[in-house]
């Protein structure tokens, strides 16, 4: 059977851009950064995880448009298409232990429909995957070359399989279409927009310190995260995606620290009454994680920026409003 051939791409001065998953924390920041560069965007979003308060601000810009719709649908677009920024996926533990079959799907057949749509239209491809593709590491800090350590039968093998397949799915478009893709790991990023309950560890203190209730620690608190500022991640994935890159390039802030001195910084900075109490650790949860960008500063030029402190402080006063 002839492979169909893809469609011309856009000569329009101004490139055209499908962002999935784009109601959602890190996808509606990337739709301002590309609208503020010139894009035309169109975002996808079903809005399972996502939500239109995050791109309210947009309405009425004749340069975006919003589809509500499930990525692991068909997805039909009139008109040219430059870019397809695939984001759609429950990005915390709360989201994927509650919705583990859609999270596979998203993470397999929405990532197949995102690159037909891709092929289709003769459009570059970004997917948004992940630092759960290395697991519980066994090397530290983690390079793109590392493997991984995952259970794939474990709670989390939902969320991390799926990653893992869309990567595999992404290079096999590469190699059999000789489509123009990009893998983007992201690690830990903070930031406005993100959901006051979706579980994971940056809402969960910040909220519990505003409310003076106790701060969750899980374990012991000397399981290590890296937390990177929004801004600067999707700076990052902006230049990932213009580069010629296409293997795996990690994105995230190599400042390590332990989950109790995150807690406690977080205290400090609201002025909090709260105190800190244990829970066991959950299955399979990372004891370290800390992103090698080697590739990201040669190959992009990017290192993050936003110290954080100042990250911190931003995150606090948009959770102040939610609380």
């Amino acid at each position: 059977m002839s492979k169909r051939k893809p469609a011309p791409r856009s000569r329009a001065s101004q490139p055209t851009s499908v962002v999935t998953g784009g109601a959602g924390f890190l996808g509606s920041h990337l739709v301002d950064l590309l609208l503020s560069r010139g894009h035309r965007v169109t975002a996808i979003d079903n809005l399972v995880t996502g939500s239109v308060n995050n791109i309210a601000h947009l309405a009425g810009n004749p340069s975006f448009r919003f589809i509500q719709q499930d990525v692991t649908e068909f997805l039909f677009l009139d008109g040219p298409v430059d870019y397809v920024w695939h984001f759609a996926s429950p990005a915390s533990p709360i989201d994927y232990l509650e919705l583990p079959i859609q999270t596979l799907k998203v993470g397999s057949l929405g990532t197949h429909k995102a690159l037909g749509l891709a092929l289709h239209k003769g459009a570059r491809f970004l997917i948004a995957s992940t630092s759960e593709v290395y697991g519980d590491p066994l090397i530290h800090p983690q390079p793109e070359t590392y493997w991984g350590n995952v259970n794939p039968i474990g709670p989390r093998g939902c969320y991390d399989e799926a990653k893992r397949f869309a990567e595999a799915m992404t290079m096999a478009y590469h190699r059999e279409h000789k489509l123009a893709t990009r893998i983007v790991r992201i690690f830990n990023t903070y930031g406005p927009r993100m959901r006051l309950n979706d579980g994971r560890v940056v809402p969960a203190f910040i909220s519990q310190a505003l409310r003076n209730k106790p701060i969750t620690v899980f374990g012991s608190g000397t399981q290590t995260r890296s937390f990177c500022f929004c801004s600067d991640l999707i700076e990052g994935i902006y230049r990932l995606m213009m580069s010629e890159e296409s293997n795996p390039v990690n994105i995230g802030n190599p400042h390590e620290m332990t989950m109790l001195e995150f807690a406690e910084e977080t205290i400090r900075a609201i002025g909090s009454k709260s105190r800190i109490v244990f829970r066991p650790l959950p299955q399979d949860d990372p004891k370290q994680r800390r992103p090698d960008i080697t590739r990201a500063k040669s190959i992009l030029r990017w290192t993050p920026k936003v110290p954080f402190s100042e990250g911190l402080k931003q995150t606090i006063g948009y959770f102040r409003s939610k609380v």
